[in-house]
């Protein structure tokens, strides 16, 4: 059996805690962030758990 090759763009994007959970970056932190409340950045520049319906990204990034 080959080895299962890792998708590097999930990779990037995608990072797996020693639990086994799944976190990513808040989206939309690119550019017209001045509009937006300071509650709204704050809450950006923070990590995302990702919930039960990405966990199927575990087998993208098997060696992660």
């Amino acid at each position: 059996m080959p080895k299962v090759k890792t998708h590097k763009g999930t990779s990037k994007r995608i990072r797996k805690t020693k639990s086994g959970k799944l976190m990513a970056r808040a989206t939309g932190q690119d550019h017209y962030n001045s509009r937006e409340s300071g509650k709204t950045g704050t809450n950006k520049r923070r990590d995302l758990s990702l919930g039960r319906v990405h966990q199927k990204l575990k087998q993208v990034i098997p060696y992660k």
